[in-house]
């Protein structure tokens, strides 16, 4: 396939003009039926499908995949905090050059990539122009603004457009002047396959704490069972399991899907991502037999509302603290940062996952100031197990 991504910006930045919304329409949060496949079961696209032969040979010469993760990225009503986010990924990225292994390999977005209801019209405000100069492939998983289509509209027909298109073309008029090609994911729950981790991507739909049925749920067993167990598994959503946040908090919808096809397949991924909340939290759930779970929120990529954590008798948490407790298995909400957009970097060998998650200066400070590392952590994988912050 012959993809495009981004360009090497110049010396000297162009401005960004204010995208100004007059307000989101009324709501309709009912389920949405999902759209035809555009891929073949089972719904798998190979990263060597994707990056160039010489990016893929550094990763696995190297033995180590870096990739960012972010989720809620759409500028809508102010599109400076998406410019920042989008300033520090691409600062990351260029920070090591082509051919070296800290080289990230793509972007990872867990949803709500177009607010407020994926319009194709809002594609190139909102994903192309914000990300042309991050010259890396992106994926996605959609969020419930990405399906949550308007009268007269089909449920994510722009999600689908551009990132499940059957062809790498130049999406029109999405792209307009941009060079990055469509991506060509095969589902809108797909599995992304690499040589050092695989990703499941689920689809958690529009409703308010996510709704997954039926086809989707089969397969999301099937994955599980039939995955290699000799790399890390990852699973991604929109709805958070957990969340310490006051605007939305967790889902126990998506808990007990979660769990249920854990069971049924008789595995627990490594790691869990989400989006939704619009912030970062990480937490650590400790399973029974000592083995530990990372469940991550990373929902601050953009959009200008931050969501606040909540506070104890109107003190504000202090990580690490036990969150909850499933029966015997407690739940340790290990780090936050909610007054800071941000995104994760996470670097995968075949021992260990190395997380860092870095804040952006807010519109109101200075852009000079550098992007702040504020959660450092690895987990052995093999032995499921977390070094908490070392910062």
């Amino acid at each position: 396939m012959n993809h495009s991504f981004g360009r090497t910006r110049p010396s000297k930045s162009h401005g960004h003009d204010l995208h100004i919304d007059q307000g989101q329409p009324h709501r309709d949060t009912h389920f949405r039926p999902l759209p035809p496949p555009s891929g073949r079961p089972p719904f798998q696209l190979d990263l060597a499908t994707i990056l160039s032969a010489d990016d893929l040979a550094t990763v696995n010469d190297h033995g180590k995949l870096v990739f960012h993760l972010n989720g809620d990225m759409g500028g809508i009503k102010d599109d400076r905090p998406q410019t920042l986010v989008a300033a520090g990924m691409e600062g990351d990225l260029e920070a090591a050059p082509k051919g070296s292994p800290d080289r990230p390999s793509f972007l990872y977005i867990l949803g709500d990539c177009v607010y407020f209801n994926g319009e194709v019209e809002e594609y190139y405000n909102q994903f192309y122009e914000p990300y042309v100069h991050y010259n890396a492939p992106i994926f996605a998983v959609p969020g419930n603004h990405d399906g949550e289509n308007l009268p007269g509209k089909h449920s994510l027909d722009g999600f689908i457009r551009n990132f499940c298109a059957e062809h790498p073309g130049i999406m029109q008029p999405e792209a307009k002047d941009s060079n990055r090609t469509a991506m060509v994911q095969p589902n809108v729950y797909w599995t992304l396959l690499t040589p050092l981790a695989n990703f499941i991507g689920l689809y958690s739909n529009v409703p308010e704490g996510g709704d997954i049925r039926g086809d989707q749920d089969q397969w999301f067993v099937g994955q599980l069972k039939t995955l290699p167990k000799d790399r890390p598994l990852f699973v991604s959503l929109h709805h958070p399991i957990y969340s310490g946040d006051n605007f939305h908090s967790g889902s126990t919808k998506m808990k007990q899907v979660l769990e249920d096809a854990f069971r049924k397949a008789n595995r627990i991924p490594e790691m869990v991502f989400a989006g939704h909340v619009h912030n970062y939290q990480r937490f650590t759930k400790m399973h029974a037999n000592g083995a530990a779970t990372p469940y991550i929120v990373a929902g601050a990529g953009g959009y200008h509302n931050l969501h606040t954590m909540k506070k104890v008798d109107g003190e504000a948490i202090i990580a690490p603290v036990e969150f909850e407790r499933d029966g015997d298995e407690p739940i340790t909400l290990e780090s936050y940062s909610d007054d800071h957009h941000g995104f994760l970097r996470l670097e995968v060998t075949r021992t260990t996952i190395t997380g860092k998650y870095y804040t952006v200066p807010r519109p109101h400070e200075p852009y000079s100031k550098p992007r702040k590392l504020i959660d450092y952590f690895e987990f052995d994988w093999k032995a499921r197990r977390v070094r908490r912050n070392a910062l």
